[in-house]
């Protein structure tokens, strides 16, 4: 408002000024006497001239005022502004219109050259203005204390502020063109990479991550950096990279984690853990060692409920207790047991102290302690001092201690007191001690005890004698040493009293005893004479440097042994290199060796067995001297061993001889049992052929017809195993067995020799007998002999039933035991004890070896072969074995 009225008024006053202007110039005009075009003229200059200075309502109305005026002066002498000459108002029309029309175009001119000046005067402020803003913004682009960085898509650094590069060690001109990357760790270089590739896929987008710088001078600092690429005036992309320092704070966190790993190793190596519970709100803190002490999950949200699951039975009364004053502000420290679930047991002490928080809420900060290895020293400590009293009672051993100030005990164990004869629970002076003390060896005692004092080193040892009041008299043996203290003197004596008594009367006992010692010398020495046939010994070389031959083994051993090895007196080291390689092991490892056997000849070139042991013996050094030990004869044994042997050999070849022999007296038997199922197989065969011949072969039928040959097959082949088994000569071989099954095997073999003599088999089979170790074939041998003996028994019986029981079972010391019974004539009381004897037979055609070979069989299996007598007819040979387990142990 106030502009318009300004401007209203500037141009009324240049209106009034250009009036009197054109006044001025009429009067001129007038007094001149002008024409009309040149008062037109000069009025048309001066409405130009006031239209540069004016407005263009002001230029406008004195263009009016100028028509006006040349109207009046220019018409007739009627002065009226009637025009009658079109030519007059021609010229005025064109006059007012080049008035107006150069007003305007003037007022254009001067509005555009305002324009353009103030449109000047702006863009210098605003150049003005845009340089105090770049100074201001380079300053703070300069000291802004965080490092900016400007770098192309190629990592290249445009731009770096002065801060940065100072803070970097650097100048910015050195780190301008550079590659960005140079102030990067190596094997941080691929990050930065596609950190900036990522800015640069994502323009206008923020990106900020952690990473280590390296200073110029190889030091490092960790920045935080925020990134964003944005395009630049070419549109070419650019990354603006602002860093924050974070080192010292980085080193806070790191310093912050090493005092959480160094507080969570204290507590592990502490066994301390650390707790917080809120009373109010019922939330529960626990550290890592807080969960490893009472073994549960730490992904567990802890309660007061799971330190009492895992409290021990009978504590757990008081940890309630503890819980429910805790509920009340009580601080607490308390001992308890845990129950782990492995059945181990730990010993807890919780210390908890209360505190109020900002709420007014009530809450425990406190530490549990596994005190269990604690505890386990505590009662190992008092198992130790009882173990220590009670082997200085049983040793008869005490202590003490002299305080050399004082001049008294400053500590007497129980053991003191009872080998002087007080009661230890009673309080005793020292005169009392020293009244019980022998008054022959009162005086030394004190005099050694004053060198001790004075000299302060060494141990000091002296004998002296105690009397009871019962007139008994015990000898003591007592050891002290000086304690010195920081002023050089003997401040205390620390000995022990030992009962030497018994050690006393043992010297008596041990001069009787040396000659004892030397007669029982002399016995062992005649017992080793008799039990072996000499004595020898070696050196460090194992050469024989001394032999001794009993007279009764003279001759035994040929002539010149000494200075040879045992090898070498040897004649089977080529025949048995494996076990005098293990004897020369043995001997250079300098261990004992027993009942080495080996063979050698004697003096008149006959082969000899020796049975020699040994052991080294040393020096006190330890140094090894050399073997000593004893040789035996066993000629005569090896060959005893030999001849039984022969024997063995002999018996298993007259068993197989009487398997066989069996064999062939059940050649009919077995003929049978093979001839029945070759039969059944030729039947089966020619009705599977009709079977298979019909218009329609009946396809069913046949498969079973082969079936049954198959059938029939298998049990002609059982028939010729077992006879195969029999006849099989070769080495026994134990077994884990089941008699029952052998009896089955051997029932098979003479099933048709029991039809043929119309005998009737009865078994009665124990089941699930335990298991025998034994030779299968063997054993159907023992059975079928005893078998076929009893269908012989029975031939002539013709008034009862011919029945053979067969029947296994355990004894009364469970062994297994197997039975055979038939209902024969019977075995004469004269014969029954020789029955079982080799070459007896109540045969007319027998050989009396049969039974013989039986008991052998049984016996060499651990059992025995007998006869049961019985009430009736008939006989029972029964025989009992061990079982498995008792032969393995």
């Amino acid at each position: 408002m106030y502009n318009q009225l300004t401007k209203f008024g500037h141009s009324v006053g240049q209106l009034a000024f250009g009036s009197i202007t054109l006044a001025a110039v009429t009067l001129t005009s007038g007094y001149v006497n002008s024409h009309f075009a040149a008062t037109a003229f000069a009025y048309l200059v001066v409405i130009l001239l006031f239209s540069l200075m004016g407005s263009f309502i002001a230029s406008s109305a004195l263009s009016i005022l100028s028509v006006a005026a040349l109207a009046y002066l220019f018409t007739p002498p009627t002065f009226s502004l009637q025009i009658d000459d079109p030519q007059d108002l021609l010229v005025l029309v064109a006059f007012l219109s080049a008035s107006i029309v150069g007003t305007q175009l003037i007022r254009n001119v001067r509005h555009e050259r305002e324009t353009a000046r103030e449109i000047a005067a702006k863009l210098r402020n605003s150049e003005a203005d845009l340089r105090d803003r770049e100074k201001r913004w380079r300053a703070i682009f300069e000291h802004n204390p965080v490092m900016y960085f400007m770098v192309d898509e190629a990592g290249t650094v445009l731009n770096v502020n002065t801060f940065g590069a100072t803070q970097l060690g650097y100048a910015p001109e050195e780190l301008v063109g550079l590659s960005v990357l140079k102030i990067f760790r190596d094997e941080d270089r691929e990050v930065v990479r596609k950190c900036i590739g990522e800015c640069l896929t994502n323009i206008g987008q923020s990106h900020t991550w952690d990473i280590e710088k390296v200073r110029k001078d190889g030091s490092v600092l960790w920045v935080r950096e925020n990134a964003k690429a944005m395009l630049w005036a070419d549109d070419r992309p650019i990354v603006l990279i602002a860093c924050e320092d974070i080192t010292e704070r980085r080193r806070t966190v790191l310093a912050l984690k090493r005092s959480e790993a160094h507080l969570a190793q204290a507590q592990e190596l502490s066994h301390t853990g650390s707790f917080g519970w809120n009373i109010a709100t019922g939330e529960v803190f626990w550290s890592r060692e807080n969960y490893r002490i009472f073994e549960y999950d730490p992904e567990i949200k802890p309660t007061p409920q799971l330190v009492l699951d895992r409290t021990h039975l009978e504590d757990k009364a008081s940890v309630q207790d503890v819980i429910n004053r805790a509920f009340q502000g009580q601080d607490f420290e308390h001992e308890y047991r845990l129950l782990m679930p492995d059945g181990s047991v730990k010993y807890i002490h919780a210390l908890a102290q209360a505190t109020r928080t900002a709420s007014g809420d009530i809450e425990f900060v406190g530490a549990a302690t596994d005190i269990t290895a604690r505890k386990q020293a505590e009662q190992q400590l008092r198992r130790s001092e009882a173990y220590l009293a009670d082997a200085q009672q049983l040793s008869h051993t005490g202590t003490w201690s002299w305080d050399c100030n004082r001049r008294c005990f400053a500590y007497r164990s129980a053991e003191v007191s009872r080998l002087f004869g007080f009661d230890p629970e009673e309080p005793i002076s020292l005169d009392a001690i020293r009244s019980r003390i022998h008054p022959d060896d009162l005086a030394l005692q004190q005099e050694v005890q004053r060198q001790a004092i004075e000299q302060r080193t060494g141990n000091f040892e002296y004998d002296f004698r105690i009397c009871l009041p019962d007139g008994a008299i015990r000898y003591i043996h007592a050891i002290a040493h000086a304690v010195v203290g920081s002023d050089g003197s003997t401040v205390e004596l620390i000995g022990t009293h030992m009962d030497v008594t018994e050690h006393h009367a043992a010297r008596e006992r041990l001069e009787n005893t040396l000659a004892a010692l030397r007669e029982s010398e002399q016995r062992f020495r005649d017992y080793a004479e008799t039990a072996s046939d000499w004595l020898w010994e070696t050196g460090p070389d194992h050469l024989l440097t001394q032999f001794l031959e009993h007279a009764s083994a003279a001759g035994v051993v040929a002539k010149g042994v000494i200075g040879l090895p045992r090898r070498e007196i040897a004649r089977d080291v080529e025949q048995e290199p494996d076990k005098w390689r293990q004897h020369q092991a043995t001997l250079d490892a300098r261990l004992p060796f027993r009942d080495l056997i080996y063979r050698t000849v004697n003096r008149h070139g006959c082969p000899t067995y020796v049975r020699t042991s040994g052991k080294p013996f040393f020096d006190g050094s330890g140094n090894f001297l050399g073997y000593r030990g004893v040789s035996t004869d066993i000629t005569a044994m090896i060959r005893a061993d030999q001849a039984e042997q022969e024997l063995r050999k002999a018996q298993a070849e007259l068993a197989h001889v009487t398997r066989v022999t069996t064999l062939g007296e059940l050649t009919a038997s077995i003929a049978h049992e093979v001839n029945q199922p070759l039969a059944a197989i030729i039947s089966n065969a020619d009705a599977c052929l009709g079977w298979l011949g019909r218009k329609t072969p009946d396809l069913p039928a046949a498969r079973s017809s082969v079936e049954w040959i198959i059938e029939d097959a298998i049990r002609a082949s059982e028939v010729i195993r077992r006879i195969r088994a029999l006849a099989k000569k070769g080495e026994i071989e134990m077994v884990t067995i089941d008699i029952n099954d052998v009896v089955k095997d051997a029932i098979a073999l003479v099933i048709r020799e029991l039809a043929n003599h119309q005998v009737t088999l009865r078994t009665k089979l124990a089941p699930t007998l335990p298991a025998i170790l034994a030779d299968r074939v063997q054993l159907q041998q023992v059975i079928i002999n005893l078998v076929m003996n009893g269908i012989e028994a029975m031939q002539t019986i013709h008034d009862r039933t011919r029945e053979l029981v067969i029947q296994s079972s355990l004894d009364d010391m469970g062994r297994v035991q197997l039975s055979v019974t038939d209902c024969g004539i019977g075995i004469a009381e004269d014969d029954a004890n020789r029955i079982l004897d080799p070459f007896f037979t109540t045969k007319a055609s027998g050989l009396g070896m049969g039974l013989s070979i039986c008991r052998s069989i049984v016996e060499a299996h651990g059992g025995r072969l007998s006869i049961v007598r019985k009430q009736g007819p008939g006989a029972t040979f029964q025989f009992v074995l061990p079982l498995h387990k008792e032969i393995v142990s």
